[in-house]
């Protein structure tokens, strides 16, 4: 694990970069495709798995960030179907880095200060039953609050929340429930991930590390129609730093700050 050497100049630019994004239009919600855990690890020379458990902690450091600069929605793309396609040992060791996160989070004296709620949002019924219960148990202990909203994006995929939501307005059609005509944008909206709840709202900031430059079915509905900023950059996510999450926001505020001149 390296350690970085943090110069004043460059906590003076940190420093004067949240005075800026305090002082701006506020970024509501703030969704992030963690991506470069094996890539990193592999660099590094280190196993797969504590690539994952590097990466585990930057997002722990962001959770926190969002708090700071007062992102009142943060989504963290933490497991897709997709992933289901990995060998088994690094599937079980994924679903066991995640069910700690959950009783980390459970369990957090900052996060029930700060009045966080967790969330899972995807196919969570996937999900191996021991870790299906520490999600529950977490959901409930912080289901009362609403300062800010954490997302995990488990078992998730875009396209599949969209057939989910239409299967469940289909269903409402056919008894009776809803008219057709009824459905609409805003209906819609309800009926996406979680369905049983405050549903996830548009994203002002899509995120994606290490380099590449794909959304990779990643909130789709969510994310489009409302002119969301993108930030791609270079970094691991393990080496994700403050200052990027920082110019990330800056970029999006930016952006609105463009559209309204």
């Amino acid at each position: 694990m390296s350690f970085r050497f943090r110069n004043p100049a460059y906590s003076f630019y940190e420093r004067r970069l949240t005075a800026r994004i305090l002082a701006g239009e506020p970024v509501e919600h703030v969704a992030i495709i963690q991506d470069g855990n094996r890539r990193y690890a592999m660099q590094k020379g280190l196993s797969k798995f504590l690539g994952h458990s590097l990466g585990a902690e930057t997002s722990e450091k962001v959770s926190d960030w969002c708090l700071e600069v007062g992102v009142k929605h943060l989504t963290l793309y933490a497991f897709s179907t997709e992933n289901f396609s990995r060998d088994e040992a690094e599937k079980r060791y994924l679903f066991d880095l995640i069910q700690k996160k959950f009783r980390d989070l459970n369990q957090s004296k900052k996060i029930h200060a700060n009045r966080v709620r967790v969330r899972a949002i995807g196919r969570v019924e996937m999900l191996p039953e021991d870790l299906r219960r520490e999600i529950i148990r977490t959901e409930a202990a912080t289901r009362d609050y609403d300062k800010m909203y954490l997302n995990v994006a488990l078992a998730y995929g875009g396209q599949r929340e969209l057939v989910d939501a239409a299967r469940a307005l289909a269903e409402q059609v056919m008894q009776g429930k809803i008219k057709v005509e009824e459905v609409d944008e805003e209906m819609i909206a309800q009926h996406l991930y979680p369905q049983n709840g405050i549903p996830v709202p548009k994203v002002d900031l899509i995120i994606r590390t290490a380099g590449d430059f794909r959304t990779s079915n990643f909130l789709p509905w969510q994310a489009n129609g409302n002119e969301c900023a993108a930030y791609f950059c270079a970094p691991y996510w393990p080496e994700f730093r403050k200052i990027d999450f920082l110019r990330a926001i800056r970029t999006a505020q930016t952006r609105v700050s463009s559209q309204q001149a």
